[in-house]
């Protein structure tokens, strides 16, 4: 597997399922060791407490001076262990041995200041070179100084208490040793239970006919899984726009440059055979002719293709200033205008804006101007003309040229439909051209009988852009506030 390569979303779900576990399991055998060692000491230290208690019993003040009278039985109790190792001893406040061990460790503390006489404490040391547990408590008459004092203390070894605490973590710890395997594989069951709608989905899509672009049904798909599938389908049908444009531009393409492509062969057989200098040079000028022809078609159907299925279509619209496109589209044309003798006009009040693709709009006003042209005698007059009434802007292109009937009005926007006669020249695509960018931009394109006369008047309706209205500032004052609030009483 190369770096580059993504891992498995399984592999990648059960690592940060299983990573967590396996850091956490440690802190666990950590803590319940801790825990066990507390509940080891319990029973133990009460034991010792115990002991402590019979030990100080045995201690009497007599005139302020204490007396042990330790009896055998209570000798026998306190050296009764058959695994740990019990020591003891009674101390004056003067260190005299009173009873028992006399190099056991006191206290670290001199004296009983913050300690309350007969009340039992607890500390851990080393004592010849193992581990005690302590139990110590001071006695001392109510009314006598502080310094008067009678220490005892009880120590055992901790091997009971480490037996113990290794069976409780034991006990707990084992158990784990099979519950992780057991919950290993019952996380790898549940992902791969859970991640079957992913493996279902992939399946569907490789079982599809490469030329299937039907979306995807959603019924039995995850609700996680459902915006990935719309956004698939989304594709599927850009796909399928693309798809149907090209279909549509090669079978387009095949009709329609047939017969130009023929034409030309036709007129290039005729050069060849020809020997009459004027005949040949009337047999080029129809070939310069038709190759005009066949680029001006071919030009035509290429527009036709990226207004419908390319980047260009789908390109976010953005606020557009159509009343100074269509001035700069009717100065291009002034000098064709001008070479066929025709007035060519631009009207227009200030700005126009529309939300719009400016190449696409570009091509729209184009086609509307060049088809005006195309059917205007020498004479004419062809006006291109802006209206902006505040909610809507509407483009028009009037000529008073062969002008069209109502029944053509309806099918002029076809694909190679011509209102033509014996002096026009046509692909019949401009038109459709302008009424697929119109349908992009949410509007319609019409061509009717022009009603001031002869000719015809073209027109698109698109929707006004106006910029969005900023909030309302806040109010300036608390009595500003309080007028705009509603009471609140009756």
């Amino acid at each position: 597997m190369s770096p580059e390569t993504e891992r498995s979303l399984f592999g990648e779900i059960l690592d940060w399922m299983l990573a967590p576990l396996l850091f956490v399991w440690p802190l666990s055998i950590a803590f319940t060791h801790y825990f066990a060692n507390n509940v080891a000491n319990f029973p133990y230290d009460q034991s010792l407490r115990e002991l402590v208690g019979t030990l100080s019993r045995q201690v009497q003040l007599v005139d302020g001076k204490p007396v042990v009278s330790l009896h055998a039985s209570t000798r026998a109790m306190l050296r009764a262990d058959e695994l740990d190792s019990v020591y003891f001893h009674v101390l004056t406040q003067d260190r005299k041995l009173l009873a028992g061990d006399q190099d056991l460790p006191i206290p670290a503390f001199a004296g009983v200041a913050g300690v309350l006489p007969g009340e039992v404490y607890f500390r851990d040391m080393e004592y010849k070179g193992q581990d005690i547990r302590v139990a110590y408590s001071y006695i001392a008459e109510p009314q006598a100084p502080v310094e008067q004092w009678v220490l005892v203390e009880v120590a055992e070894t901790t091997e009971k208490r480490t037996q113990l605490a290794n069976r409780i973590v034991a006990s707990v710890i084992l158990p784990q040793f099979i519950i992780i395997p057991l919950a290993v594989m019952l996380v790898w069951f549940g992902l791969s239970r859970g991640l079957r709608p992913l493996t279902r989905l992939r399946n569907t899509i490789e079982d599809r006919d490469p030329g299937d672009l039907s979306p995807i049904a959603t019924r039995r798909v995850p609700e996680e899984l459902e915006p990935l599938v719309e956004a698939f389908n989304e594709m599927l049908e850009r796909m399928k726009r693309n798809v149907e444009a090209q279909q549509r531009f090669v079978a387009d393409a095949a009709h329609q440059m047939r017969t130009p492509l023929t034409g030309l062969k036709t007129q290039a057989q005729f050069a060849v055979r020809e020997t009459d200098p004027a005949a040949l040079r009337h047999a080029l000028r129809q070939i310069a002719t038709g190759v005009d022809r066949a680029g001006r078609l071919v030009n035509q159907l290429l527009t036709l293709a990226r207004t419908e299925g390319s980047e260009i279509a789908q390109q976010k619209h953005e606020p557009t200033d159509l009343a100074q496109l269509a001035r700069e589209v009717v100065e291009d044309w002034v000098i064709i205008a001008l070479e066929k003798r025709i007035d060519l006009g631009y009207e227009a009040e200030g700005a126009a804006m529309i939300s719009g693709n400016a190449f696409l709009l570009r091509e729209l006003l184009k086609n509307l101007i060049d088809n005006a042209i195309r059917y205007t005698p020498a004479g004419g007059h062809v006006t291109c003309r802006i209206l902006d009434d505040g909610s809507s802007i509407l483009l028009e292109v009037e000529d008073d040229g062969i002008g069209i009937t109502e029944e053509q009005a309806e099918l002029v926007f076809e694909r190679f439909y011509r209102v033509d006669d014996a002096t026009t020249e046509g692909s019949g695509l401009g038109l459709a051209i302008v009424q697929e960018i119109a349908s992009q931009h949410g509007a319609r394109a019409r061509l009717r009988p022009n009603p001031r006369g002869k000719g015809a008047l073209a027109q698109v309706a698109f929707v006004a852009w106006h910029p969005p209205l900023p909030p309302p500032p806040p109010p300036d004052d608390y009595a500003e506030l309080y007028r705009q609030s509603p009471p609140l009483g009756p």
